[in-house]
């Protein structure tokens, strides 16, 4: 397998995955043109869509992709059924796409009827987690994101987190003003740093790492929490969640 990454608008990853014979499928197009300049240059041809939730910037170029190749068949939750969907999944349900079985997980957080689709080692998360970071709460609550975490978290370290946007080095430098003492947030910081001053992508990452740099997967980690005023375990597993999240709103 092939993966791609396709930039699109200021900071979004159109994500491909293709076999040998050319066969592609296409994470959340949310416009057509780059896709079809892609496809065009590499002689795929498509089968599949896969859609995480319902936001303008990963399915606003679905239709015109439709227009193009009629028969593909289009994935998503409840939320897209209006954006171009043909076939409605849900929580536990497994596709067969490019003779990979990827599991459709809920992860509500960003959306409400947000989902992510995993065949190891690939995971396509959408807006739910990004490298060092998560997604806004645009209509979940953060005690609903921190169970979609506690979901991804469960994947294996090599897990390929393809995430739907380049918010790293943003992420970093607010991981680094939480932990300024994390020496490995600190160094993959500059190192994230220089890659972006070269105007290179960060992604994917391997969740492995992200268990060292991404706060948000580190709720129970005690220095986090007294760095964030907690002298005494939070009431609810989600506060720290909840207040990283706030805090980073901030930021």
């Amino acid at each position: 397998m092939n993966l791609n990454s396709i930039p699109a608008f200021q900071d979004n990853y159109i994500w491909t995955l293709n076999d040998s014979q050319g066969q592609c499928l296409i994470v959340d197009p949310g416009e057509a043109a780059p896709v079809l300049a892609a496809i065009e240059q590499h002689h795929w041809t498509p089968v599949a869509i896969l859609l995480t939730h319902h936001h303008h910037d990963h399915v606003g170029g679905v239709k015109e992709l439709l227009m193009k190749w009629p028969d593909l068949v289009v994935y998503g939750p409840q939320e897209t059924q209006d954006k171009g969907t043909t076939q409605i999944v849900y929580e536990g349900d497994t596709l067969p796409v490019l003779g990979c079985e990827f599991r459709v997980i809920f992860t509500p957080g960003h959306t409400l009827g947000h989902i992510s689709y995993y065949s190891a080692p690939y995971l396509f998360c959408g807006d739910t987690m990004f490298s060092g970071g998560c997604g806004r709460l645009f209509e979940g609550t953060p005690e609903q994101m921190y169970e979609s975490f506690q979901k991804l978290a469960e994947l294996p370290d090599e897990t390929l987190v393809c995430c739907a946007h380049e918010y790293t080095l943003s992420n970093l430098k607010f991981a680094n003003a939480t932990l300024p003492q994390d020496r490995e947030i600190n160094r993959y910081y500059q190192e994230i740093k220089e890659l972006r001053a070269k105007n290179s992508s960060s992604l994917p990452t391997k969740l492995g790492h992200e268990r060292q740099i991404n706060l948000f997967l580190r709720t129970q980690d005690t220095d986090l929490q007294s760095a964030l005023g907690y002298n005494v375990p939070p009431q609810h597993a989600w506060d720290i969640f909840a207040l990283l999240r706030q805090k980073k709103d901030g930021f």
